[in-house]
């Protein structure tokens, strides 16, 4: 029953920890020209990572000419599908919870509570699993896209030998990681109470 009542607190986890995201990057461009050299080149991004849409503007080392360039990838299906289905399932296992522990006479009156509770709690079960491995996979493209060493691939200036490129801060990811750890905590409770409902009822 303990997972049952943790279930929503799990959901919270999940969709506030990606939901609520913003980080970014810095990088330095060292020109032999020093006066053309830009060593704080800073790349934000936030949740729901259309990298595709982050500009930011580099120097080329060659004047006083910059580069405009953006991040590569768009994970915001993932991640929007991802936080639809965690703010849902908390708001479902929430309202289960409080059945479970005010209303249980009446959710055992005959098999129609516990029925739906199943269907509904294999429903959700399945879109967990959609959700993490999509947001899984997502997750992996914003890590990439986001390495600071990628980034520097995309800078002509950097291309050049006698320019120094640098990744100076890379993007903090510990609580997207522990969006996917919350995804798979809120899949085993919400397992826990396809039991429930089946023992209580079915």
């Amino acid at each position: 029953m303990c997972m049952v009542i943790f279930a929503p607190l799990f959901a919270i986890f999940a969709f506030a920890t990606c939901g609520g995201y913003s980080g970014g990057l810095r990088l330095s461009v060292d020109c032999v020209n020093k006066t053309e050299s830009n060593l704080s080149i800073d790349i934000a991004f936030a949740y729901p990572f259309r990298l595709h849409q982050v500009t930011f503007e580099v120097p080329t080392c060659e004047g006083k000419e910059r580069q405009k360039l953006a991040l590569i990838g768009d994970s915001s299906s993932s991640a929007e599908f991802f936080v639809t289905v965690a703010v849902f399932a908390f708001l479902y296992s929430l309202a289960a919870t409080v059945v479970y522990i005010f209303f249980q006479n009446k959710y055992r009156e005959n098999n129609r509570g516990p029925l739906i509770d199943f269907i509904v709690t294999v429903v959700f079960s399945f879109l967990w699993l959609v959700g993490s491995s999509a947001w899984a996979k997502g997750l992996s493209d914003v890590k990439v896209a986001t390495d600071p060493k990628e980034v520097l691939l995309l800078m002509s200036a950097c291309k050049q030998p006698s320019n120094k490129c640098m990744a100076i801060h890379s993007p903090v990811m510990s609580s997207l990681n522990t969006s996917v750890l919350s995804e798979i905590q809120s899949a085993k409770a919400l397992k826990k109470r396809e039991r429930v409902a089946t023992l209580t009822g079915l």
